[in-house]
C-alpha cells in the first residue's frame, strides 16, 4: 500500500475519499512514532523535514517557489510543485495594482470637498505597454488579463519558446522591455540569476513614470536602486507583494514610503488556493499510482 504524508489538513478527507487503497497520515500535529510513507505531500510545515527520513521518495510541494524550501526536501529523488495554483489570485492582484495605479487610487478617494467636481488625474490601462518579465503560469494569467484591457503586451522569459497568448510579444532581453514599460511586472522565480534582476542600472533604463509590481519574490529588486528610483521620479510607484527579507523588519523604509503600496506576501490568498493545489496533487497521485511521469517536476540545477 502506498503511504502519503499529508501537512495539508484541509486535503485529509478528499485524498482518502478519492484513493481508498492509500493510506493518508496527517502529520500537521507531528510525525506519528514508526510511521513511513514514500510521499509527502505539502513541504512547509515543521515536521517537513523530518518526514523525509522516513522513507520518503517524492515530494508535492504545496507552492510554487524552492528558494525557501528546506534542502532536506530538495534532496529526495522527485520534487515537484503546484505550478499555477496561485495563477488566478496572483494575476487578480496584478490588475488590482495597474488598475489603482492608473486611476490614482487611494490619492483620489475624498475626505474632504475637492476644488473641482467632474475632473481627477486618471489613466485607463487600454493602450498602456505591460512589461512582463516571466511567462509561466503566473505570467500567462496576467498576460491574459492584460490583453483583455486592451493593453500591449511586451515579455521577457528564460527561454525563447513562443507565447500561449495570441499577441504577446516575446523580446530577447530586459533591456528591451525597460524602456517601454508603463507598468513592469515581475513574474520570474527567485534564483542566483534572477537576483537583482532591477539594479541601479535597469532603473537608470526603465521608462520614466513607470509603476513597477513585484509579485514574484523580494530579491529580484535591489531595494536600495528602488529607492532612489522612487526619490527620483523614475519609478512612480512600486506595488510590492514581496521584500528582502521577509519578514520586513519593523521602521523599513519602504513601510513609509508614500510611492510604496506593499502587502505581506498574501497575494496567492484566496479561499480556492488549497483546492487548486490539492487538484494539481491529486492529478499527480493518480499518475504516480498508475506509474506514469509526473507533471510540473522542479528542476533544481535551474531553482524552480
Amino acid at each position: 500500500m502506498v503511504r502519503v504524508f499529508n501537512e495539508i489538513k484541509q486535503a485529509n478527507e478528499r485524498l482518502r475519499a478519492e484513493f481508498p487503497d492509500v493510506e493518508v497520515i496527517d502529520i500537521t500535529a507531528g510525525l506519528p512514532d514508526g510511521a513511513t510513507a514514500e510521499v509527502l505531500f505539502g513541504g512547509w510545515g515543521p515536521n517537513s523535514a523530518a518526514a523525509v527520513d522516513r522513507g520518503v521518495r517524492w515530494v508535492q510541494l504545496s507552492g510554487t517557489g524552492i528558494d525557501n524550501t528546506k534542502a532536506e526536501l530538495l534532496a529526495v529523488e522527485t520534487v515537484t510543485c503546484a505550478r499555477g495554483a496561485s495563477a488566478v489570485p496572483i494575476s487578480e492582484y496584478v490588475l488590482a495594482a495597474m488598475l489603482a495605479f492608473g486611476r490614482g487610487f487611494p490619492q483620489n478617494w475624498l475626505a474632504e470637498e475637492p476644488p473641482h467636481w467632474n475632473f481627477q488625474r486618471m489613466q485607463t490601462l487600454a493602450g498602456k505597454t505591460l512589461g512582463l518579465v516571466g511567462l509561466g503560469g503566473i505570467g500567462t494569467r496576467v498576460a491574459r488579463l492584460a490583453t483583455a484591457f486592451d493593453m500591449r503586451v511586451v515579455a521577457v522569459r528564460r527561454t525563447d519558446t513562443p507565447s500561449p497568448i495570441a499577441g504577446v510579444e516575446v523580446v530577447a532581453s530586459l533591456a528591451d522591455v525597460l524602456p517601454i514599460a508603463d507598468h513592469l511586472v515581475l513574474a520570474a522565480p527567485g534564483t542566483a540569476k534572477t537576483r537583482h534582476l532591477l539594479d541601479a542600472a535597469a532603473f537608470a533604463a526603465i521608462k520614466p513614470g513607470a509603476h513597477v509590481v513585484n509579485i514574484a519574490r523580494g530579491t529580484l529588486i535591489d531595494q536600495d536602486a528602488l529607492r532612489v528610483a522612487l526619490d527620483d521620479g523614475r519609478v512612480a510607484r512600486a506595488s510590492l507583494d514581496v521584500v528582502d527579507p521577509e519578514p520586513l523588519p519593523a521602521g523599513h523604509w519602504l513601510y513609509s514610503h508614500p510611492k510604496v503600496f506593499l502587502t505581506p506576501h498574501s497575494s496567492w490568498v484566496s479561499g480556492a488556493f488549497f483546492d487548486t493545489a490539492i487538484d494539481i496533487f491529486c492529478a499527480n497521485l493518480r499518475r504516480y499510482l498508475a506509474g506514469e511521469p509526473l507533471e510540473h517536476l522542479v528542476d533544481r540545477s535551474e531553482g524552480y
